[in-house]
């Protein structure tokens, strides 16, 4: 049977797929100042993912080759690494959440 069976994007490769998330959260830190990275284990549902956390909370979550690699990014950007494991969320990242749940329910209604 098929059903655990991945299905392989066309045309794409992982290398491509890595080198997109790669450059996301480049450009994400070049937009955006006091960017931090914090990296999220792998599960096994996902990937090693790293998120950079802008001074106002704002967020981007992209899959990285794991921890190393979240790491050495951080020290190419020149911005701090932490692992979320060990240090959790800051709050500013938690309250711009708040911020934008806040700004949906008030546009809907």
């Amino acid at each position: 049977m098929s059903w655990f069976r991945r299905k392989k994007r066309s045309g794409a490769s992982e290398r491509d797929a890595r080198r997109y998330d790669t450059s996301h959260l480049e450009e994400f830190h070049a937009n955006h100042h006091g960017v931090e990275a914090y990296v999220e284990p792998r599960t096994t549902v996902t990937e090693t993912t790293v998120m950079f956390i802008a001074h106002d909370g704002e967020w981007t979550r992209r899959r990285v080759d794991g921890v190393e690699a979240a790491f050495r990014l951080g020290e190419r950007l020149g911005i701090p690494v932490y692992e979320v494991a060990k240090v959790g969320y800051p709050q500013r990242m938690r309250d711009y959440n708040a911020r934008q749940r806040l700004a949906r329910k008030r546009a809907a209604g």
